[in-house]
């Protein structure tokens, strides 16, 4: 709670500040544009969303578990889905709308999307199920938990790369500190009272 007054605080003086000073020019002095346009580009680079292809599969597998055709589904699903993963689905959805056999539809679809292990594994799932009969609505939500532990690690592992950066800064902040203020003291002292008692 307290943790948010100063935030509320500046939003409001933001708000009142007079003058047409914009938004985006009140919060460089503060420094948080910088972060903000430092995440945009980490999220253009990274591909937006990481957590963009498990929301997808997620909606596949409730709109499979919904009945809806495998097609209809992938059609559904592909104008919310990353830009590989949507062309693919648009792709095995248009071949299996003609009337293409699942697994020739998904091999194509997969070969056409070079690079993109998520419809690579999704395809090799839908061959499987199409072959199998097996419920290819919960080989997908295995699939969307997949994704989502793959990125928690990522991020788990980023924060511990955090920690461990952050650690050698502040060492080379507090280690002369500690030198100057605990041990040469200390070392003074003990070094007049060896000088007098051997000067004595």
């Amino acid at each position: 709670m307290t943790g948010g007054v100063p935030v509320l605080l500046i939003a409001v003086a933001l708000v009142l500040l007079p003058g047409r000073v914009s938004v985006r020019r009140r919060l460089r002095g503060l420094g948080w544009v910088r972060v903000v346009e430092r995440t945009r580009r980490v999220v253009a680079k990274d591909g937006g969303d990481p957590l963009a292809v498990a929301s997808t599969f997620d909606l596949l597998a409730a709109c499979l578990r919904a009945g809806l055709p495998m097609a209809g589904a992938a059609r559904a699903v592909a104008s919310g889905a990353p830009a590989p993963l949507g062309a693919a689905l648009l792709r095995a959805a248009d071949l299996l709308s003609l009337g293409a056999d699942a697994t020739a539809a998904w091999e194509l679809a997969a070969r056409e999307a070079p690079g993109a292990a998520e419809v690579t594994t999704l395809a090799r799932m839908a061959r499987r199920s199409a072959r199998s009969g097996a419920s290819l609505a919960v080989a997908v939500g295995e699939l969307a938990e997949q994704r989502r532990a793959v990125v928690e690690d990522a991020a788990a592992a980023r924060a511990e790369r955090a920690g461990v950066l952050i650690g050698g800064p502040l060492g080379l902040c507090f280690l002369p500190a500690f030198v100057c203020l605990g041990i040469v003291p200390v070392v003074i002292g003990l070094a007049g009272r060896v000088l007098d008692g051997g000067l004595l």
